[in-house]
């Protein structure tokens, strides 16, 4: 069975050890625990092309390409929280040349709206999960998914309305 993956595009301060593997697939997300408590956050691995808003993912060590992602409760200490999507257009030819940047530019876009602040004064990052050329061609993918992040680690509870 093919499997068909989204890449991971981080910003330059997204400094959560994102890595330029390949990844597997099936379940490969390490077990969290809490910093504080050390006791173990409950996670299920979610299929990338069913992330939703809100939705809160221990991704720190997810690979350059993913199927599947780690998904935590809000309330548990996580990595990044999906705080936009939205669709490149409808092209019939995968946008090698322009994708890191119209992703990029849709998720700076709407960083404000959700955190209450400007992108270039804000102490978060964000990164996207968008199509590769496979994704693409193969499933028709067009979407995007921006996550925030505090590259000063894990953070409780959403990061919406959080201005800073």
């Amino acid at each position: 069975m093919k499997t068909t993956t989204r890449v991971l595009l981080s910003t330059p301060l997204l400094l959560l050890g994102l890595s330029t593997l390949v990844a597997c697939s099936g379940s490969s997300a390490p077990p969290a625990v809490d910093s504080t408590t050390g006791a173990e956050i409950e996670q299920q691995d979610t299929d990338v092309f069913t992330l939703e808003i809100g939705d809160c993912l221990n991704d720190a060590t997810a690979a350059h390409e993913v199927s599947e992602l780690p998904l935590v409760d809000c309330a548990e200490e996580h990595d990044s929280e999906v705080y936009y999507e939205f669709d490149l257009p409808d092209d019939n030819t995968f946008p090698a040349a322009t994708i890191d940047d119209d992703a990029a530019a849709g998720c700076e876009e709407q960083f404000e709206s959700f955190v209450g602040i400007p992108y270039e004064e804000s102490t978060l990052t964000y990164g996207t999960y968008q199509p590769t050329a496979q994704s693409w061609t193969g499933t028709h993918d067009r979407a995007v998914s921006c996550v925030i992040a505090d590259p000063a680690g894990k953070v409780k509870g959403t990061l919406k309305g959080a201005a800073r």
